[in-house]
């Protein structure tokens, strides 16, 4: 642990969060949950858990050129452009939500009957 510190922030009797040790500590998703919707690009609504006591909103699966992607929350800005809110600082973070939320959007799809067609996943 590179002589740093290890903390663990607890809520109730579970741990919370582990920090201190310095860039590359494993976080966990430990729920996702889909909201579905029907429009034309804008496939579903998604809030991610991490470590079961951080949670993110807003994500959303889109239906882009090549395929279903999942878009950060994020806000406009006064000149129109739009700026992530959350996000992940590297590839494979980003890498490692995607495959997990579309995981979850197509057991969500599949249940209601309804699966993917024409995804690239």
């Amino acid at each position: 642990m590179h002589g740093k510190a290890l903390y663990q922030v607890r809520y109730g009797a579970r741990p919370c969060a582990t920090f201190g040790a310095g860039q590359g500590g494993v976080m966990e998703v430990t729920e996702v949950r889909v909201f579905p919707v029907h429009e034309e690009r804008l496939k579903a609504y998604v809030a991610i858990t991490f470590d079961h006591c951080f949670v993110v909103r807003d994500l959303k699966v889109i239906d882009g050129n090549n395929g279903l992607f999942v878009a950060m929350p994020s806000k406009k800005r006064k000149d129109g452009t739009y700026r992530d809110t959350a996000h992940p600082l590297n590839s494979e973070t980003r890498q490692m939500i995607e495959s997990i939320v579309l995981a979850e959007y197509d057991k969500e799809i599949r249940k209601a009957g309804n699966p993917i067609s024409n995804a690239k996943i």
